[in-house]
């Protein structure tokens, strides 16, 4: 059984992007978000109280979509309702014997995946690496202030506010994304001091979007994977994932929208802000917190 590779990183940080690319490599099979080990047994994935942040990633759907694919070859509305039952067979099984399951169906493919509610709780990535002791972690960064413009740009910041990343001022409280950029970072930083370095690597998306071909190859390098021009050409091309669209009625999701609906890359340079400019989504225009910026210049950003 080939051993995953997991991009861990808050949302909103190139991470559809960059799964269904790897996912486009000819040695791999880029998933939806599966959102497994949300939880530990299959059925409180469907219970409320463990349906975090529904209304932005659709949790249950990407889990739905990736069986209908793997186990019936399409994602019609009936392969989803057969999905369905899949699931509910396997509903008191542990997410990490489901998930096994799947890397098994895959196999020899290596299984590629991002669930951004994973970096929420460190408990979950470390259910990822006890059940795929040899699975390789991608740190992927984006920039604090790209990053938290994004996050504010989708409901309103409710991802943000979900993790209670709120900023306290004289008289009211406001959402504050930067503190769940950068509490999440942390996270992945606490989780990855388990990992052996050779199983773990920090890649800025920034970096990827102005040098694809560069990028990517080095990826694949470090994960075993062929890196020849025929492989990061199919790597360039993420539009060609059969979870690069809206899915069937009873599951349309399993992705990020923004990205299902213009999965095509185009590459690019960023423009990365300083990291002292004011902040757009703040009516005080206060620069980011230092303990944030202190943070991303460690991670290469100035």
């Amino acid at each position: 059984m080939a051993a995953p590779i997991f991009l861990l990183a808050p949302p909103r940080s190139y991470t559809s992007l960059i799964n269904a690319m790897l996912g486009q490599h000819p040695q791999c099979f880029g998933l939806p978000e599966l959102c497994l080990f949300n939880v530990d047994v299959l059925i409180d994935l469907w219970k409320r109280d463990s349906d975090e942040i529904n209304n932005i990633a659709k949790t249950r759907q990407g889990l739905l979509r990736a069986v209908a694919e793997l186990y019936a070859g399409e994602q019609s509305a009936a392969a989803v309702r057969m999905a369905s039952r899949w699931a509910a067979a396997r509903a008191h099984r542990t997410t990490a014997e489901v998930y096994r399951e799947l890397v098994d169906r895959i196999d020899p493919l290596v299984a590629v995946e991002k669930s951004p509610s994973y970096t929420i709780d460190e408990s979950r990535m470390h259910a990822m690496y006890a059940a795929f002791p040899e699975a390789r972690f991608l740190h992927l960064l984006r920039h604090p202030v790209a990053q938290c413009k994004s996050v504010m740009a989708m409901n309103e910041g409710a991802f943000a506010l979900h993790v209670n990343s709120l900023d306290f001022l004289e008289d009211r409280a406001i959402v504050e994304p930067q503190f769940a950029w950068h509490d999440l970072n942390v996270n992945i930083l606490n989780f990855l001091r388990t990992v052996p370095p050779a199983q773990q690597l920090r890649v800025r998306g920034e970096d990827i979007m102005g040098d694809p071909e560069g990028q990517l190859a080095a990826i694949c390098r470090w994960a075993g994977l062929r890196d020849d021009a025929e492989a990061v050409d199919a790597m360039m091309h993420p539009e060609r994932s059969p979870f690069a669209a809206f899915g069937p009625i009873n599951a349309l999701f399993g992705n990020d929208p923004n990205f299902l609906s213009g999965p095509t890359f185009r590459p690019h340079k960023p423009k990365v802000p300083t990291l002292t400019a004011p902040l757009p989504w703040r009516d005080d225009r206060r620069p980011l917190y230092p303990a944030v910026a202190d943070l991303a210049r460690e991670f290469g950003y100035a």
